[in-house]
């Protein structure tokens, strides 16, 4: 499985973007999508995550109610919207793949990765 993200950029505090994770390879019927995130000097922490199945979602208390991960109109893509943005949600934004049924936090539980794409926000 190969996870390609794409759509981060620069916007000031309170805008919003749009990120998407593309899935190619095999397809898979039962597995969670989940993104996660790097500021600079920190560690990589949990954002959000979807099962693909039921559709279950999981957030981070710091982006509960600003940010929304769903199922993109594309085959195989993940969608996550991030509105009310902050200065504190800048970082790199990776997309990850979870052959399980659970939403999980704990990085090492996901076979696959995305890239990285830069998220920027100016106060």
């Amino acid at each position: 499985v190969q996870l390609q993200a794409s759509g981060g950029g620069s916007v000031q505090a309170g805008g919003s973007l749009r990120l998407s994770c593309a899935a190619s390879g095999r397809t898979l019927s039962s597995w969670v999508m989940s993104w996660f995130r790097q500021a600079p000097g920190k560690e990589r922490e949990f954002v959000a995550g979807l099962t693909w199945s039921g559709g279950s979602t999981s957030y981070a208390e710091s982006v509960k109610g600003r940010f929304t991960i769903s199922r993109g109109n594309l085959r195989n893509t993940v969608v996550l919207q991030m509105n009310s943005l902050k200065p504190e949600d800048t970082a790199v934004y990776y997309c990850a793949a979870d052959l399980g049924v659970v939403v999980t936090t704990i990085q090492s539980n996901y076979d696959y990765w995305g890239q990285g794409t830069q998220v920027t926000v100016s106060s």
